[in-house]
């Protein structure tokens, strides 16, 4: 018998649902059966606006033909292919995409499943790469106020979202933090990167004099800080930062997850700010959020440091059975094949200013308290409710959904990140809808 696609499961209990309210959700479950382009199908027949691309992931639209043919015909032709010792022939050509289309310093690929595996691996590399230069003492970790980087052991600790840490004991040891870049007081409402805050980039060399440089492997940031509510990074800031590294010799890690991809209207955000890391994280964009995959993104020097003694041993003892899996390899390819037959880098790049100015459009309304943007991503902060945080914006979430539009909350703030594929009248829609949400709440 067929399933009908409009059909609600008779049992929500058993899926415990990640970072969900599960008990407001299954007293009113959200339930979407189908998508097409830049709409989302609601059980009940309605059509949502996706104003966040899925989870930040589906940058060329939902149910594209060419990433589903790919992944019907390899499915039919090698399902599944082993990891370790062996190999398959998509893996490596997805592998020479990325490296093309990667900023040059970054010119090998390890494969992994997600973001959250992507930062592990970064993490780990970086370490191992330290050690096997001869610098083992080098351990200590970088991370910042307010950054995700996954939901992992390594990436909660180098992280800095309170929630996310502090339920789960220690974490790692030997880890710091640098403050994050929301200025606020000075930087509010600012359209595209804030004119202050430069300066914070100087705490690494307290924290470098703190420890001494020669105990620290790395430095992860994200380039822009999207979880956290679109922190986008002040001028000049990612460059101070650059250089304090170089000047240590402390690999510099920019987790990409997010701004990957065309997000900014540029292969990676590295490329956007003229600034080069030593590794880069990736994943969500790099299937259209469609098959799990993530990667890390390295240099030669630290790739190289790792190809000595007898060829027949081990170099790296770290991967996952899935790493480069055929299926993901097959989406991942006619991905970025989408990405360059379509132009959407440059698409996004060409409606960054329309998509700002509808975002700053919303000046004024009740309880918007700052707007931030870049590329086509966008943040709308309201003013929490007395005793109740993060309740104002949840209750706009779930009124723009009922209004037929998809949004993301993380605290009091409202972040969108559309797909690639958006139009201008969908822009206009998305924040005509939004408008109407904001003037609606108490």
């Amino acid at each position: 018998m067929a399933l009908d696609r409009n059909s609600k499961p008779n049992d929500l209990s058993a899926f415990w649902m990640p970072f969900t309210a599960n008990r407001q959700f299954k007293a009113k479950p959200r339930m979407v059966v189908a998508a097409e382009g830049m709409y989302y199908t609601t059980s009940d027949g309605r059509k949502v606006l996706d104003g966040t691309a899925g989870l930040w992931c589906c940058n060329a639209g939902h149910c594209r033909p060419k990433i589903v043919e790919a992944i019907q015909s390899q499915a039919a032709e090698l399902d599944y292919a082993p990891a370790f010792q062996m190999g398959h022939p998509k893996a490596f050509e997805l592998a020479t995409r990325l490296r093309d289309m990667a900023p040059a310093p970054l010119e090998h690929v390890f494969f992994t499943n997600s973001g959250s595996e992507s930062v592990e691996t970064a993490l780990k590399i970086a370490i191992a790469y330290q050690r096997a230069i001869g610098q083992g003492a080098r351990t200590r970790l970088i991370g910042r106020e307010r950054g995700y980087h996954g939901v992992n052991f390594g990436g909660i600790s180098v992280g800095g979202i309170v929630n996310n840490r502090k339920y789960f004991g220690t974490l790692l040891t030997g880890v710091d933090h640098l403050p994050h870049t929301h200025l606020p007081e000075t930087n509010a409402f600012s359209r595209g990167q804030p004119e202050h805050g430069a300066h914070l980039a100087d705490d690494l060399e307290r924290i470098v004099a703190l420890h001494g440089p020669e105990t620290i492997a790395a430095v992860i940031i994200e380039p822009l800080a999207g979880s956290t509510g679109v922190l986008v990074p002040p001028k000049g800031y990612l460059q101070r930062i650059r250089d304090i590294c170089t000047k240590h010799g402390i690999v510099l890690i920019f987790d990409e997850v997010i701004t990957g991809f065309g997000r900014l209207g540029a292969p990676f955000a590295s490329d956007y700010f003229g600034v080069m890391p030593d590794m880069v994280t990736c994943a969500k964009g790099l299937t259209n959020g469609v098959i799990p995959m993530g990667a890390v993104l390295t240099t030669s020097a630290i790739h190289d440091a790792f190809m000595t003694g007898p060829e027949h041993l081990i170099e790296l003892f770290h991967g996952y059975t899935y790493s480069g899996n055929p299926i993901a390899s097959a989406a991942g390819l006619a991905t970025l094949e989408t990405y360059r037959e379509e132009g959407l880098f440059e698409r996004a790049a060409d409606l960054s200013e329309y998509w700002a100015d509808g975002l700053h459009s919303l000046k004024g309304l009740p309880h918007v308290i700052d707007i931030r943007n870049l590329g086509l991503i966008g943040a709308v902060e309201l003013e929490p409710i007395p005793g109740a945080p993060t309740k104002r914006a949840f209750q706009a979430f779930l009124d723009a959904y009922e209004a037929g539009a998809l949004i993301r909350t993380t605290g009091d703030i409202i972040a969108l990140s559309p797909p690639l594929i958006i139009e201008k009248s969908q822009i206009d829609d998305l924040f005509g809808t939004l408008a109407k949400v904001l003037k609606g709440l108490d």
